[in-house]
């Protein structure tokens, strides 16, 4: 393999083993704060312990997160030089502003509230993970937001052979960024709330903490079914946002080859990018495309062949993806419905704690999924329509690549099992006293 491929996979396996953990710290740091503010309004001391329990899993989660999302970053440096040459004044500036503001804040208030139980008061304990919550959410607008400028380039002049920002306000307010940060941050709230409802579901199955568990899944069905809808109600109005913006993209979602009006879209389809067309094609929605796309029945849709072939994606990865993604995200929505209908009598319902117990990994995979159509549906493009990712690399050699690229694998191979390896341990053997281990806490802070 040349410097370019290799380049492209050893990115690809650090975005996507950082992005097993970045969905986690933001929707879980929302329940946690949310479990706080129930402790400080009702008194009730099980909210507290559920903070506690939870949040060993969210620290967890969030070291191994940090750790491989720094390391990500120096790749624009080593294996992307010519693109961060080319859109660094634009591109940079955005990393800039979530490291500085957002990261920075979010790693100072979750020092303060891991170790500021006892020596801060339950409102002010509270507001520290509610400021967490909003910090890690904003670091991810702000990642979302440079992530959107190399989908869709806004907000920029080409000056001395480079891009240079011309207009942060259009960079910031362009739709196609907010339609990806309401998309990626439902679908991290969706995640961690089928986390806490599978490891919830393991607990009650056992009939271990029921009420500890049985509070702690309805919260978390709760925001399930809020975000599941707004998922699949935004998902719609995100498709129009790529049929204007990214054409070949939509195209290879759905594998279609020739411009069509009234543009079906098929339950099952095999392509066949070899001899452009479909081997298979099974289950027609008629006008279904259409709609998606340009909400009409009778739009017309360009297919594949209307772009030339060294600007299409590669469709068959990009067509399973969005599949793959599409199926779970009404899996989500069906379950977050039956599990909020359900919510009271959970614990006498052991099949479905099953179904949410096996159902943890699937959010994961879904998100995945949904990361690779974003960016692989790009291709050939870095910046969409502007710079092609064969002129972005750097010009190193070949067996440099190989050689961190190996490494890159082994080390977080192993943080990653040792991360949900500790993860897993803690949530099986259930919440401790808490209010003892305070109590503990408080004699240490006394000797000290």
């Amino acid at each position: 393999m040349d410097t370019l491929m290799l380049s492209r996979l050893q990115f690809a396996a650090a975005t996507f083993f950082h992005f097993l953990f970045v969905p986690l710290t933001l929707g879980l740091s929302v329940l946690l704060a949310i479990m706080e503010t129930n402790y400080v309004r009702t008194g009730n001391e099980e909210y507290r312990n559920m903070a506690r329990f939870w949040g060993k899993i969210f620290l967890i989660n969030f070291a191994i997160g940090v750790v491989t999302g720094i390391t990500l970053e120096f790749q624009f440096g080593t294996n992307w030089s010519r693109y961060s040459e080319y859109v660094g004044d634009i591109f940079g500036s955005l990393l800039a502003i979530e490291a500085t503001v957002a990261f920075f804040l979010e790693s100072t208030f979750i020092a303060v509230w891991a170790f500021g139980w006892k020596r801060l008061s339950p409102k002010a304990h509270a507001v520290t993970i509610w400021l967490v919550a909003l910090s890690s959410n904003l670091s991810a607008i702000w990642i979302l937001i440079a992530n959107s400028w190399m989908q869709h380039p806004v907000g920029f002049v080409i000056r001395n052979g480079r891009a240079e920002l011309d207009s942060l306000i259009a960079v910031i307010t362009q739709p196609f960024a907010w339609h990806t940060i309401v998309h990626t941050v439902s679908a991290a709230y969706i995640l961690s709330a089928f986390f806490v409802m599978g490891v919830s579901a393991w607990h009650l199955l056992r009939k271990q903490n029921i009420s500890f568990f049985k509070k702690s899944f309805r919260l978390a069905v709760s925001l399930a079914l809020i975000f599941t809808i707004v998922e699949v109600l935004q998902g719609h109005m995100h498709g129009g946002e790529v049929a204007k913006i990214q054409p070949t993209k939509l195209a290879a979602m759905e594998s279609l080859w020739e411009t069509k009006k009234s543009a079906p879209q098929y339950l099952l389809v095999i392509p066949d990018p070899d001899r452009e067309r479909n081997l298979v094609e099974f289950g027609a929605i008629p006008g279904a495309l259409s709609m998606l796309a340009y909400h009409d029945f009778s739009a017309e849709v360009k297919g594949l062949k209307a772009f030339a072939p060294s600007e299409r994606p590669p469709v068959t990865f990009t067509f399973v993806s969005f599949r793959v993604m599409m199926i779970l995200g009404f899996f989500f929505l069906v379950m977050a419905i039956i599990g909020w209908l359900r919510r009271n009598t959970v614990e006498d319902r052991p099949k479905l704690l099953k179904v949410f117990l096996y159902s943890i990994p699937l959010p994961y995979v879904a998100s995945e999924f949904g990361w690779m159509l974003a960016e692989v549906g790009r291709q050939p493009w870095v910046v969409y329509g502007m710079m092609k990712t064969s002129k972005a690399v750097s010009p190193i050699a070949a067996s440099q690549v190989a050689i961190s690229f190996g490494a890159f694998v082994l080390v977080y191979t192993f943080l990653g099992i040792v991360a949900y390896y500790l993860m897993w341990s803690h949530a099986r053997k259930g919440p401790a006293d808490e209010t003892a281990l305070l109590a503990v806490d408080d004699e240490e802070v006394g000797y000290a």
